[in-house]
């Protein structure tokens, strides 16, 4: 499981025009799912996600969680993190996991994000976003939980 997270200003995701989630600072975080992840990769990410330190102390380093800082949470779902892309000039999509394998477990990262951190905003699985954005920093990690051998 991939999460490529970004602190941000703020963050919306646009769906036919309309904001379906949005947060202030926090982090923002594209969700992929490859085959072979269960649960366990699901826990492992978002145990990872909010104990990340890449909010600002007091001294200006890098020494605070999300929830240390005080920041909001955007999960937003993204396929195309699971891609191949170490051959010619198309990504493929073979280590993506199964549509319906994909969005249940993102649900159940979002669900349990929402159980440990409370309010948690998230895009729509499946939807043609637009994802709005102010990276600040700009600081930009990624994170991965390889599946299960």
């Amino acid at each position: 499981m991939i999460a490529l997270i970004q602190r941000v200003s703020e963050a919306a995701v646009h769906v036919n025009g309309k904001i379906v989630a949005e947060i202030a600072a926090g982090i923002l975080a594209l969700i992929g799912v490859e085959k072979g992840d269960s649960e366990s990769q699901a826990d492992r990410l978002l145990q990872r996600l909010l104990a990340y330190r890449i909010f600002p102390d007091p001294q200006g380093r890098m020494n605070l969680d999300v929830r240390q800082a005080g920041g909001r949470l955007l999960l937003v779902p993204q396929f195309t993190l699971a891609a191949n892309t170490n051959k010619g000039n198309r990504a493929s999509f073979t280590s993506a996991a199964a549509p319906q394998d994909g969005e249940r477990l993102f649900n159940y990262l979002a669900d349990q994000a929402k159980t440990q951190m409370g309010n948690v905003a998230t895009g729509q699985f499946g939807a043609d976003m637009k994802v709005h954005l102010v990276n600040d920093g700009p600081v930009t990690f990624w994170l991965q939980v390889p599946p299960a051998a």
